[in-house]
């Protein structure tokens, strides 16, 4: 399986949050519009991944050179089609109601076709090949740098932040009062809008993708009309930026040693598009 158009997580150093409060009339259609996180600046960045996406594809070029394959694509097609998973729902499920109306809790399927290679059919020998090749290109990317210990840190800090921020009694109190307006729209009692983004009854495809019921659509306007009208999202990134920051100052020395680790990565990546982009 191929994973592309991944969602990712970022962050920013210790900065103070500005979260808009109740009375703030600003719609909030994306995850950008609440601002920064703690750990934004820590993180992996979709930047990071195209950057790194294009090294990686010049450094498998090289070596399926080396291998007597001199014209290979940057951007190859597997000889099977694999299936192609778009992941774009934000932390805090779906926020903008044009979307919601017209796509419920998935997403334009050519978001899908999009993503998919534009490079011509590897042929077998290739494919032979560019596993190898593929290994080798990470490896060099990933010179320097303790995997285990050090490589993407921050993220493997989300699980137990986000434990601590579902216990957060503000943001349990927002989502009974967010799971209220729904239910008293006609929509099912969802604990939180996690529950309501991944129900089942949408019928989620191989490509993760929904089949935009009538049904799915509704209840996701209702879902982000109560986040509106409640500020829902607002509350929960407060609480985020709260779990994140005390989570950041517990293990400082782990998180420093990642970003530096980050900065390592960055700096291969930017030496092999020089050297071969």
């Amino acid at each position: 399986m191929t994973m592309r158009g991944w969602r990712l997580g970022v962050v920013a150093v210790l900065t103070a949050i500005c979260v808009s409060g109740p009375g703030s009339t600003e719609i909030v259609r994306t995850a950008s519009d609440l601002g920064p996180l703690p750990a934004d600046s820590f993180a992996y960045t979709p930047q990071d991944y195209q950057r790194s996406q294009r090294a990686s594809a010049l450094l498998v070029r090289q070596c399926m050179a080396e291998h007597g394959h001199r014209d290979f694509p940057l951007d190859p097609r597997s000889p099977g089609d694999p299936i192609i998973v778009t992941a774009v729902g934000t932390d805090y499920g779906v926020l903008d109601l044009a979307a919601a109306r017209r796509w419920g809790y998935g997403w334009d399927p050519a978001k899908s076709q999009a993503l998919r290679p534009k490079g011509r059919r590897m042929t077998h020998a290739e494919d032979v090949d560019f596993p190898a090749c593929n290994a080798e290109a990470s490896r060099r990317l990933l010179r320097g740098i303790d995997v285990k210990r050090d490589w993407l840190y921050a993220s493997t800090r989300e699980v137990e932040v986000d434990r601590a921020v579902r216990r957060d009694p503000r943001l349990r109190a927002a989502w009974d009062v967010w799971s209220l307006c729904v239910v008293e729209q006609g929509f099912t009692r969802y604990p939180d809008p996690v529950a309501a983004y991944s129900d089942s009854a949408w019928q989620r495809g191989n490509d993760g993708n929904t089949g935009h019921t009538q049904r799915e659509r509704a209840t996701a306007v209702a879902d982000v009309t109560c986040k509106e009208r409640h500020h829902t999202a607002e509350v929960w990134h407060s609480a985020r930026a709260q779990q994140q920051a005390l989570d950041i100052t517990r293990h400082r020395d782990r998180y420093t040693a990642g970003l530096k680790a980050l900065r390592t990565y960055r700096a291969t990546v930017a030496d092999v598009l020089r050297k071969l982009g």
